[in-house]
């Protein structure tokens, strides 16, 4: 199977997007934690992903709070329910591991919700970043704890109505 990609620079570093046909695959930042490796059978489409790179762009200048674009990533049914359940999160907000896992019917998976989110593969436009630990703290993100703290100051400057940094 032909995989297709795309570089895109961005202010948190160059972004690589993956996809299979025309659905998003996949959003990793550099030195992602579970970031995959281009291969042979990997073919380079920047026409394909342009509306991706369009989205982003558009996110990144604080004009875009909600992605529209089909996806496609690749999980088991408990990844892609927190996957989606992702998406719910409003734009400028956090929830915490242990609200996500009530939300999705099982109060004491927070642990096993942190293991899907750690491996959401469709960074930014599936808002993984917008969890956090019970306390408030930012914990883990595969793309490295300084870019999930620069996406949530983003959001917060935006919603907030100010100036976005680049």
């Amino acid at each position: 199977m032909t995989i297709y990609f795309a570089t895109h620079e961005s202010p948190i570093g160059e972004l690589l997007l993956v996809s299979h046909g025309e659905a998003l695959g996949g959003l990793y930042m550099p030195d992602h934690k579970y970031g995959p490796q281009i291969g042979s059978e990997w073919r380079r489409d920047d026409r394909l992903l342009k509306p991706a790179k369009t989205q982003l762009d558009a996110y990144f200048a604080g004009e875009l709070h909600r992605f529209e674009m089909p996806l496609a990533p690749r999980g088991t049914s408990f990844q892609t329910a927190v996957w989606q359940a992702l998406n719910a999160i409003p734009f400028g907000r956090t929830e915490s591991y242990g609200v996500l896992a009530a939300r999705l019917g099982n109060p004491k998976a927070s642990r096993a919700v942190g293991l899907a989110n750690g491996h959401n593969p469709i960074s930014i436009i599936v808002p993984c970043h917008r969890v956090i630990g019970a306390n408030g703290s930012l914990t883990g993100y595969g793309g490295a704890i300084e870019r999930k703290r620069w996406l949530l100051a983003h959001e917060t400057r935006v919603a907030r109505g100010r100036s976005v940094d680049r």
